[in-house]
Parts: structure tokens; C-alpha cells; sequence
């Protein structure tokens, strides 16, 4: 990955507009990235991979609905004997 200083990346756009196509550049402003230039194709996978990705949510965050969704939910019996295995 290319590391390419803030004001070098604004002066010569036109260039890294470019190279973007064949790699990721990290723009840095005193020495911390503060952000990445990627291409539309990488820009496409990095959202289609956050949509598919799977979230973590407290309880909390849930709304009520949901939560009563979930509260309701019995397990098929089919499956009882595994309530028997776990002594429940």
C-alpha cells in the first residue's frame, strides 16, 4: 500500500487517480493516516462485505418489538430432547 502526504496527494491527484486502479494509497497529514483512496471496485467489496457481515447487538440497542419477537420464539419440538440433555 502506498503512503502518499496529504498536500503531495491534492497536487497531484490527477496521478494517484491512476494508481488508484492497481492499489490502495493511504493519505497522511503529519504523519497518521487519515484516510485511504480506494477504487470503485474496492470501494463496491468493502460495502458488500459490510453488508453481509454479522453485528453484535446488548439487548438494549434492540427495539421493543424485537425484543418481544425474540421472547415469543419456542423452540420446534422436535428438539426437546435437547432440553433433556441440558436438564431443563
Amino acid at each position: 500500500m502506498l503512503e502518499v502526504p496529504a498536500t503531495e496527494f491534492v497536487k497531484n491527484f490527477g496521478q494517484y487517480k491512476e494508481r488508484v486502479q492497481r492499489e490502495v494509497i493511504a493519505i497522511t497529514s503529519h504523519g497518521r493516516t487519515s484516510g485511504y483512496f480506494v477504487s470503485e471496485h474496492e470501494y463496491r467489496e468493502y460495502m458488500l462485505l459490510k453488508a453481509h457481515s454479522r453485528h453484535a447487538y446488548h439487548i438494549s440497542e434492540l427495539p421493543e418489538e424485537t425484543v418481544a419477537a425474540i421472547a415469543k420464539v419456542q423452540m420446534n419440538p422436535a428438539h426437546d430432547h435437547l432440553n433433556a440433555l441440558m436438564g431443563l
